[in-house]
């Protein structure tokens, strides 16, 4: 299936959960794609090629300015990205999606380039979180808007699975992200284990040598959080009508998937990459059916 100029084509991407799959509503099946290639798209414009950081939020910015038009029901004679904000344009028309939400995802977007450029890093996991708002938590909220769900528990709900999931994905992705220049750990849990970030070039992904001790602990308890974000948030599966209920269950479960193959590896995710693939489906269905209204309570929590 091909986009049209008011649907946007089925993604194409690896993804860790389900978009816009079988289980969602299918009236709701075409906005849902076109966010996610809104979101898809600016991804792209901040991560992949060689285009320089200024060259990046130039797009970036150029973007922004797209999407501002599509939220006036303005379409720009010269759209550069004419299969995104014509389907985009028209889902904020047909159920009014909120622009303040698009424009936080693109404003985290600038911010990985900013970062990445000037070497940046996360002060703290106040900082991360802050980006996660921005990065993650206006998915979860766009989807509840398209439910009409709004009520103050249901979003904190979901700003808590969505935080968790941008954290699983970090914390998947050392292996990934440091060859970029990118660092997400908050300094001060790598100071409690004795590390700065001078210390992560000397083992792998940047270097041969195994990563030590230390930031294999950094990995347990940093997974230990996400974990416990997940657990905050997971209540939210049983207020959701129908598919998107069992839609949310499997993001869930397709999160703490990850975090148990991270477990698996011994929490060594700078050497090895975890991922979900077909063979997991039976285990992911299998809990999904079993999640309750009650939620089992957490294990203890790592040393910290």
């Amino acid at each position: 299936m091909s986009a049209t100029p008011h649907q946007a084509a089925p993604p194409a991407h690896y993804e860790n959960f389900p978009v816009a799959s079988w289980l969602c509503p299918p009236h709701l099946r075409p906005p849902i794609a076109a966010i996610y290639h809104f979101a898809r798209t600016a991804d792209d414009i901040a991560d992949e090629g060689d285009a320089s950081p200024d060259q990046r939020l130039a797009e970036l910015r150029a973007y922004r300015g797209e999407l501002a038009a599509a939220a006036q029901g303005e379409a720009l004679a010269a759209s550069r990205w004419p299969h995104v904000f014509g389907p985009l344009a028209h889902s904020i028309a047909q159920y009014g999606l909120p622009e303040n939400l698009l424009a936080d995802l693109l404003s985290a977007f600038m911010q990985d380039v900013e970062k990445t450029r000037d070497n940046g890093t996360y002060a703290d996991r106040a900082e991360l979180l802050d980006y996660c708002r921005r990065s993650a938590n206006p998915v979860g909220r766009l989807l509840l808007h398209l439910y009409g769900v709004h009520d103050a528990q249901a979003l904190a709900q979901s700003d808590a699975i969505c935080s968790a999931l941008q954290l699983i994905n970090f914390w998947q992705d050392p292996s990934v992200d440091l060859p970029r220049g990118r660092f997400y750990f908050p300094l001060t849990d790598c100071a409690r284990r004795g590390l700065t970030r001078e210390h992560f070039k000397v083992f792998a992904p940047l270097s041969a040598a195994p990563p030590p001790q230390e930031a294999i602990n950094l990995v347990s308890i940093v997974s230990f959080w996400a974990r416990e974000l997940m657990d905050e948030g997971a209540p939210l599966v049983h207020r959701l009508p129908g598919r998107a209920g069992w839609e949310l269950r499997l993001v869930v479960q397709g999160g703490l998937r990850i975090l148990d193959k991270i477990t698996d590896l011994g929490f060594d995710t700078f050497s090895q990459r975890p991922t979900i693939g077909k063979a997991d489906a039976p285990v992911l269905l299998w809990k999904t059916l079993r999640m309750r209204r009650q939620w089992r309570p957490m294990k203890a929590a790592p040393p910290r």
